[in-house]
């Protein structure tokens, strides 16, 4: 009898659901790693924006109560700063990001309340849920 050279239907199958575990797994890994990037960038605005309030506060005596007024502040693409309250005595704000949903970091100093029930819960100190 002749043997023919190639590969059964059986052999092609396996190989192409081994493929497909390891795409799996892969994309797991990919959307993991995205959503630890917008946190981060949620953070990182975060933290350039108390640092433009700092510098804001000497020239106008009071918080920066919208964005707009602080010159230099520029938030990562699609992230959302709001800030909730702003006065001579603190500030709170909220950064989100439309494809990170559900998830909010917030951050509030003196004696601001807390960012709109935000997770901040101690002054200067960036939390995210």
């Amino acid at each position: 009898m002749h043997r023919r050279h190639g590969f059964t239907l059986i052999e092609l199958l396996i190989v192409i659901v081994i493929i497909g575990l390891l795409a799996t797994i892969a994309t797991s890994f990919f959307w993991d790693a995205k959503d630890k990037a917008l946190l981060k960038s949620m953070e990182s605005d975060l933290r350039n924006l108390a640092g433009q309030q700092e510098l804001y506060y000497p020239r106008a005596m009071s918080y920066a109560a919208n964005e707009a007024d602080l010159d230099e502040f520029v938030h990562s693409p699609g992230v959302v700063i709001v800030i909730n309250s702003a006065d001579a005595s603190g500030w709170a704000a909220q950064a989100t990001h439309p494809s990170h949903a559900g998830h909010t970091c917030g951050i509030f100093m003196g004696e601001a309340a807390a960012a709109g029930g935000a997770p901040a819960t101690v002054p200067g100190v960036i939390a995210c849920d």
